[in-house]
């Protein structure tokens, strides 16, 4: 086992450039100064809560507020929230000195917001608020709707950008240029919301692809663990653009990489985890066999 954490460290450094990372200007963050403010973040949010707010404004008193309807923004509300604590503060300030953050911050993005966010139901309450007359939204093209919630590509997508963005040459390259972090940040949000919206459909539908679901959720974890235990137990550090960065804020680099492993391991498979049993506790219903079809003689 120690072979094998060693060869695949050895195989993911081997394409990383040390040098390509300088060390970032000015002293670096405390929690009180953990602030990214850049429009390319501040302006999609701010549209995304005004719309989500303009939304509920006109569905409300049409179709009066029910449970559900408050159960939906507040999941949205939380989603938003978790999306402001990865993109705004603190996270990525801090990710450009611990890998431990930046490996939280994309376990975010990826596993946390796009959950949140689509369970607050999004595309209806917005749509709610672009309509023009009496409301009613038209529903995506079929091609789109059937591309949108495909899950084996989504799965495929999802995984591959966890993957690729965390081999030490991608990450050398984020933390050397603005545009690739932004890049990097707006590809793994944009992989979870493909995912998780496909797995989303699955959770909803009455007609059977719980088992298609569960697969994928899965999937997605064993590939989690599998580089979150080889973050854990490498045996040498596996990313040194970040060496000299921990130290400047007091971090040993060793056990920030053991952290940021751990936290990939385990913390961040919870949301597929319970998913995952929501969609099985949905396939045992179905299996149940409908008493309407076994009268009593």
């Amino acid at each position: 086992m120690r072979r094998t954490f060693r060869l695949c460290g050895l195989l993911a450094t081997g394409v990383a450039a040390p040098g390509w990372a300088a060390l970032p200007e000015g002293p670096p963050p405390t929690l009180a100064t953990a602030w990214t403010l850049t429009p390319w973040t501040l302006v999609p949010l701010l549209l995304l809560v005004v719309l989500y707010a303009a939304g509920c404004a006109r569905r409300w008193p049409r179709r009066g507020v029910a449970r559900a309807d408050i159960a939906a923004a507040a999941a949205f509300a939380c989603g938003v929230l978790t999306l402001v604590l990865a993109l705004v503060w603190p996270l990525d300030a801090f990710a450009a000195y611990a890998l431990s953050a930046h490996v939280a911050q994309h376990m975010t993005l990826l596993a946390l917001v796009p959950p949140l966010l689509l369970a607050g139901r999004p595309g209806a309450v917005m749509a709610a608020a672009v309509t023009v007359g009496s409301g009613a939204h038209r529903r995506l093209p079929r091609w789109l709707d059937e591309a949108v919630t495909a899950l084996a590509p989504a799965t495929v997508a999802h995984v591959g950008t966890m993957l690729a963005w965390h081999l030490p040459a991608a990450t050398s390259a984020a933390l050397a240029s603005e545009p690739v972090h932004g890049a990097m940040n707006a590809s793994v949000l944009l992989a979870g919301l493909w995912f998780w919206s496909a797995v989303w459909r699955r959770l909803r539908a009455r007609d059977g692809g719980a088992v298609g679901g569960l697969v994928a959720l899965v999937t997605a974890m064993m590939m989690m663990g599998f580089l979150g235990a080889l973050l854990t137990f490498a045996p040498r550090l596996l990313y040194p653009a970040y060496s000299d960065r921990a130290l400047l804020i007091g971090v040993d680099p060793a056990r920030d990489q053991q952290l940021a492993g751990l936290l990939m391991w385990v913390p961040s498979g919870v949301p597929y985890l319970a998913v995952g049993m929501v969609l099985a506790i949905a396939l045992m219903r179905r299996l149940e066999p409908d008493p309407a079809d076994h009268p009593r003689g």
